[in-house]
């Protein structure tokens, strides 16, 4: 598990993520497809079957 603050990018080289929750932030996750996918404050997502890979995140 990690956390991470403030507005900005972060580049993740790949992980496979199982969940996000965005707290008090509305985020963007981009996956290694080259999709990009909103998700807006106080969601906690759980991706059970297929986790996405993802290469960076980008607090709003």
């Amino acid at each position: 598990m990690d956390c991470y603050a403030n507005r900005g990018r972060t580049d993740f080289g790949g992980w496979w993520v199982d969940r996000i929750s965005t707290g008090n932030n509305d985020l963007i996750y981009y996956d290694e497809n080259g999709d990009s996918v909103k998700i807006e404050r106080w969601h906690d997502i759980t991706f059970p079957n297929r986790p996405p890979k993802v290469t960076a995140i980008e607090i709003l």
